[in-house]
């Protein structure tokens, strides 16, 4: 494997996420809770989304791009409420939602993050130590 690529989440399938040249790339993420309605199943992946960015360094004000699937588009207002509810203001990110068939019909949703991965801050190292 590519020394500066990295794979987090390793399935025979898929990864859910990759991290490469400073840029972290989510799987869809899909609900695992077992509710039904759009507001919970969207709370539940915006939350999943939050944690695999931390575990990749990075967090929702740096997302790129998002991309959202619903099983119907109506559902786009409730989706909405929670998102927008989610979103830190001044870094909502470009984004398009668009109606699609899931692959689990009880799926009513499905999101895709790209994320700028935080910049690693170098602590000073004293002179006498890089003079060694």
């Amino acid at each position: 494997m590519n020394q500066d690529l990295q794979r987090l989440h390793v399935a025979a399938r898929y990864s859910e996420a990759a991290i490469f040249n400073g840029v972290v790339y989510l799987a869809g993420m899909v609900p695992e809770c077992e509710a039904t309605d759009i507001r919970s199943q969207t709370a539940d992946v915006l939350r999943q989304i939050e944690q695999r960015l931390a575990e990749a360094g990075s967090d929702k004000t740096r997302i790129l791009r998002t991309q959202i699937y619903l099983k119907d588009i109506t559902d786009i207002a409730a989706m909405n409420e929670v998102w927008d509810a989610w979103v830190v203001a001044g870094s909502a990110p470009p984004r398009a939602t668009v109606q699609a068939a899931l692959a689990v019909p009880a799926y009513r949703i499905e999101v895709v993050v790209t994320a700028a991965v935080k910049a690693v801050v170098m602590a000073a190292v004293p002179a006498a130590v890089t003079a060694l």
